[in-house]
């Protein structure tokens, strides 16, 4: 009998997981010897398990801990959010303390056994070892060559994207690519690691789908990710690569920005102009993970935005941080829609929303301190539109790369090659869009300001601080860092080390 179930369990999000140091993964059934994988769907639903990853998973340490690995939610987000000048979780009461990992990413003095940080860690891995699971049965397949390549040019496109998420936040990372192997992997260095993600990108790009495809790795995803390498090379490699990042944005095409900035966070975000990596959610179909705006309003949020109280619960933790809502000019249509501020209102009658002792709930910007902040304390996080009948599981799909960002990078690029002019064309289309007239000239702080205000909680601010230098310097309950030990990367975590006694703590950390 001729196998024709490829690997449904690989197919489901719910697959069990395993870390880089545990390649003990459990193989499903190998795809047909025969003809399957010869049409576009079918190499799609080979492909799909690599794609699940990418929401990330729920799972438990050792010590029974939760370590929720969301990418659009909980750690992986707080991780990179909360360790920038963007965003914070200051303990309300007895509320979100949790062994105080929250106020290590805001002082930068975290640990290797931070929850957060090894989140970080596994979001990724996970995603590493899923893809060369795939990959190995692909090539044990009965495919033709051809169709092999196209497979694994989008698989390796992925794990590239998951080795970036790892250059950029914990540098010297193990580069795994066999699924076979069995001995325990050993650090390789930043260079290398960077090196290892621009070699995949540029060996597969030319077979990846052309053109405008949501939710596939395509060549605009590659040449965007390899911008975005370019990008920050100087701070992975020392040597700054400006015009390579050129290079790879202007072979971007099919894309443009929304009229309405907002029309990129919509429930139905799909049918956006400007999206061209997100990840796709729908709570009908089981997608887990994409619970961000629950995690940002008060509880008693649901009486603003549903009459009868009925909305889903709320967490009342991440908010941004003092100084972010003000920093926005005047005129800039992309502050309310990214920040919710002032007090709110009952969906009902239109009275003020009260909260549990009866003082109303007025969101302020100002938080007295990340260690005992008050219940409304702190501009939410509302880029993402929401419904009177949100489930828990948000339907939005999650931005991962958009147009505006390769504008940006255009603008930078220009800029640090000294063709101030020409960057000055790039980030005013942007400006315009958000109300706002053109600049005439342009410095650092310029650039800094409309990164900031323009990806606001879209995982990029913290690639961006340390880029401009910003990430050392002190901010809201922050100090100067500029000599301590973290050098912008996080540690390895101190669960993965025990694991694999092969891997190598980060310079400056402590194994624990």
């Amino acid at each position: 009998m001729k196998i024709k179930t490829l690997y449904c369990a690989m197919l489901s999000s719910a697959l069990v997981f395993s870390s880089c140091t545990n390649l003990d993964e459990e193989l499903y059934n190998l795809v047909s010897a025969d003809d399957y994988g010869k049409t576009e769907s079918e190499i799609n639903t080979i492909v799909g398990g690599a794609y699940a990853s990418l929401r990330g998973y729920g799972s438990s340490t050792d010590e029974g801990n939760g370590v929720n690995c969301y990418p659009a939610s909980e750690y992986v987000f707080f991780l990179n959010e909360c360790s920038s000048d963007e965003a914070c979780i200051p303990t309300r009461g007895t509320d979100w303390y949790d062994g105080g990992r929250y106020q290590q990413l805001q002082r930068h003095n975290w640990t290797a056994d931070n929850t957060c940080v090894l989140a970080g860690w596994r979001y990724a891995f996970v995603g590493v070892s899923k893809v060369n699971a795939i990959v190995y049965q692909v090539e044990q397949s009965g495919l033709t060559d051809e169709a092999k390549q196209k497979v694994n040019a989008e698989l390796r496109g992925l794990r590239a994207y998951y080795y970036y998420l790892l250059l950029d936040g914990f540098g010297n990372v193990p580069i795994t690519t066999d699924f076979t192997q069995t001995e325990l992997p050993v650090n390789s260095t930043r260079k290398e690691v960077y090196d290892f993600v621009e070699k995949e990108l540029t060996e597969v790009i030319d077979l990846l789908p052309s053109g405008v495809q949501y939710g596939r790795f395509t060549k605009n995803v590659a040449n965007t990710l390899l911008a975005r390498l370019y990008l920050n090379a100087e701070v992975y490699t020392g040597t700054p690569q400006w015009q390579k990042c050129l290079d790879a944005c202007d072979k971007v095409s099919g894309y443009s920005l929304t009229p309405d900035y907002k029309a990129n966070f919509l429930i139905k975000n799909e049918t956006s102009t400007e999206i061209i990596f997100a990840i796709p959610y729908d709570h009908k179909q089981g997608t887990t993970g994409n619970y961000l705006a629950s995690m940002t309003y008060h509880y008693n949020q649901k009486w603003a935005f549903s009459a009868d109280g009925s909305y889903q619960w709320c967490g009342n933790g991440i908010c941004a941080q003092p100084g972010l809502y003000s920093s926005y000019e005047e005129g800039d249509n992309r502050r309310d829609k990214t920040l919710l501020i002032g007090q709110q209102y009952r969906a009902d009658n239109g009275s003020e929303v009260l909260m549990d002792n009866g003082e109303p709930l007025c969101y302020t910007e100002e938080i007295n301190s990340n260690d005992d902040a008050t219940q409304p304390q702190g501009a939410r996080l509302a880029k993402y539109e929401w419904s009177a009948t949100d489930s828990w599981e948000r339907d939005n799909d999650w931005v991962l790369m958009r147009y505006a960002e390769v504008l940006m990078m255009q603008a930078e690029a220009n800029y640090r090659l000294g063709y101030t002019s020409t960057a000055l064309n790039y980030i005013n289309k942007i400006r315009e869009r958000a109300g706002l007239p053109g600049l005439t000239d342009l410095d650092e702080q310029k650039l800094d300001d409309e990164w900031k205000h323009e990806f606001a909680f879209e995982g990029l601010r913290r690639t961006t601080n340390i880029r401009f230098g910003t990430y050392f310097k002190s901010w809201w309950e922050k100090d100067d860092d500029a000599d301590d030990h973290h050098t912008g990367i996080f540690p390895i975590p101190a669960e993965e080390l025990k694991k694999n006694p092969n891997l190598r703590q980060n310079p400056g950390y402590s194994d624990n």
